[in-house]
């Protein structure tokens, strides 16, 4: 159940920060109106990756990357999960 839950709203926080990259290109402002929250939501995130990346020209690459943190540690969220289940069946 937990293993679901962690899933579900690391995938979902996935599809946020896609939306906030694609947004300018599909004419939706994540950063103002009712879809401001997804902006407030993801910029933590994205602006400390900013600060690490280097300056790539007009290119942000800063959600892409976050992008793939996320899928990374929701990729070991479930590596753990499953190893955890796998030791309390052998008990």
């Amino acid at each position: 159940m937990a293993a679901h839950v962690v899933f579900s709203l690391l995938t979902l926080y996935m599809m946020m920060i896609l939306l906030r990259w694609f947004g300018p290109w599909l004419e939706i402002n994540t950063d103002a109106g009712r879809l401001a929250w997804i902006g407030r939501a993801t910029e933590p995130l994205i602006q400390r990756i900013r600060r690490v990346l280097p300056h790539m020209g007009p290119v942000d690459f800063g959600p892409l990357a976050a992008l793939f943190l996320v899928w990374l540690a929701r990729s070991m969220a479930m590596l753990l999960f499953a190893m955890e289940r796998g030791a309390a069946r052998a008990l």
